[in-house]
């Protein structure tokens, strides 16, 4: 199949054929359906998990968790929108269930108390490898990577974070912009 016809299928939310049947074949638990399932979305769901938690023995077992939720929240799902969406949602909620778990790590604090101000000018992040953007990311202070993963990578805004962490929005807007400073800081540095 094309890129382009891809590209386009994934843009206006249609799933093919095949998305669908393995989707079904999984509700029914058939077991190869589900193993195409993980084969499909692990990898990638990984990489959503080691940005929110640092340990990767620690982010597979967050990743089997979501996995669980995954399988158990199918018949939930309404074949609407970008399955992968969905599928990642699970993935980003789950990381944040099990920070929560281990402990507090956003504190109130208001966006004008933020000491700093941010240039305008946008990081030079095409000059990154890949890895290294990733090491950086994993190397923010808990709060500021977990805002940080959610506004500018998972696309939630600032409302939508303040909502699922319980703090307020100044507070993810600030975190967002303590974390922005901290990677212009590190790339700077590089």
């Amino acid at each position: 199949m094309r890129y382009a016809t891809i590209l386009e299928r994934k843009q206006s939310n249609i799933l093919s054929m095949e998305e669908v049947t393995l989707i079904k074949q999984c509700i029914d638990g058939n077991p190869r359906a589900q193993k195409a399932l993980f084969d499909m979305f692990a990898p990638k769901m990984l990489s959503v998990c080691m940005r929110y938690v640092k340990d990767k023995m620690r982010a597979e077992d967050v990743l089997q968790d979501a996995l669980v939720k995954i399988y158990s929240k199918l018949p939930e799902y309404k074949f609407e929108g970008v399955f992968e969406g969905w599928i990642r949602r699970i993935v980003v909620n789950t990381c944040l269930d099990q920070l929560r778990k281990d402990q507090k790590f956003l504190k109130d604090i208001q966006v004008e108390e933020v000491s700093y101000r941010i240039e305008q000018h946008e990081f030079i992040v095409e000059k990154l490898m890949a890895d290294d953007l990733m090491k950086l990311v994993q190397s923010l202070p808990d709060g500021y990577r977990v805002v940080f993963n959610m506004f500018a990578i998972e696309g939630y805004s600032h409302q939508e974070i303040a909502k699922e962490l319980g703090v307020t929005e100044s507070t993810s807007k600030s975190q967002y912009l303590r974390a922005r400073a901290y990677l212009k800081d590190r790339i700077e540095k590089r």
